[in-house]
């Protein structure tokens, strides 16, 4: 009699910590291995399992920080007034299409807008589940088993502009591969406006230009190119005169082919993209910026 009591104490007290680990899953969203062992530590204190949870989600985090997280998404949000995108980097595409990793995504991009792109900030942001983005990125990476960053981000909010947005292989609603975001310069409001925005967004998802004009094109991008034709063209035979004039036209044509005022329009090749502002005739209208933002680039 003795013995089957202390059985059913035992089956007792097992019931409980199934139902506490139960409980500490659904609140943290921690495997069941790791809230059993919480629940183990914590002699079944379930607010002290959380902070068990917590420090361990930490330490697998550090753990993972040294792998590879090209796989992710890019996540856009914002008006024509202001617009802002960020990047979510993880290691698999299949982390990548997870419905906890897009629900953060998708609610770090409206915080990302609000703070301007600030990462110091938006690490410091209170999300839906009254935590922050910090601590939400702690228990995604626990949960995951992943390592998991945020990555570029960048915000255009000028007065005097209109901004646009093209998003390639999306993943779901705002959150995509490829996103472009670029910003006119212009108080033109007009249907033309809006669809040669979203007309340059695609181009220069397309083309992938360097910088706006020739101009802007880094410095360091120019010495690499220019060391890449001299050695092309150091071993076939020709004068120095008549190679530094081959130079000269290869390297012309690079910045050409690279600052996106002087590309081949995509739609219209035989035109740049410069010609194809002034055709518009529409007045003061010029091209701000613009920034383009691949996951793995």
């Amino acid at each position: 009699m003795l013995n089957f009591q202390k059985k059913t104490r035992q089956n007792l007290i097992n019931m409980s910590d199934i139902e506490k680990v139960k409980q500490l899953r659904e609140a943290t969203g921690a495997g069941f291995k790791d809230c059993n062992l919480a629940v183990k530590e914590s002699g079944g204190d379930l607010e002290k399992a959380v902070e068990i949870l917590r420090i361990k989600g930490i330490s697998k985090a550090s753990k993972k920080m040294s792998r590879d997280a090209k796989e992710g998404v890019v996540a856009t949000s914002g008006d024509e007034n202001k617009i802002s995108v960020i990047e979510v980097n993880c290691e698999t595409d299949f982390v990548a299409k997870n419905d906890d990793f897009i629900s953060f995504a998708k609610e770090l991009s409206e915080l990302n807008n609000i703070n301007d792109s600030d990462l110091e900030k938006l690490n410091k942001s209170i999300m839906s589940n009254d935590k922050t983005v910090e601590e939400n990125l702690v228990s995604l990476i626990a949960k995951m088993g992943e390592k998991i960053t945020i990555g570029k981000v960048k915000t255009f909010n000028q007065p005097g502009t209109k901004n646009f947005k093209y998003m390639h292989t999306v993943v779901k609603d705002n959150l995509s591969k490829l996103s472009v975001i670029v910003s006119l310069e212009t108080t033109n409001n007009s249907d033309l406006v809006k669809s040669f925005g979203k007309q340059l967004s695609m181009h220069i998802a397309a083309s992938n230009p360097l910088a706006l004009n020739s101009d802007s094109i880094g410095k360091d991008v120019l010495q690499k190119e220019q060391d890449l034709v001299f050695e092309e063209l150091k071993n076939t035979g020709k004068s120095e005169e008549i190679t530094k004039k081959i130079s000269l036209g290869k390297m012309n044509k690079f910045k050409e082919d690279n600052a996106l005022l002087t590309q081949a329009w995509v739609m219209e090749p035989k035109k740049k993209v410069q010609d194809i502002i002034k055709e518009l005739n529409i007045s003061n209208l010029g091209i701000k910026e613009f920034y383009r933002l691949k996951i793995g680039e």
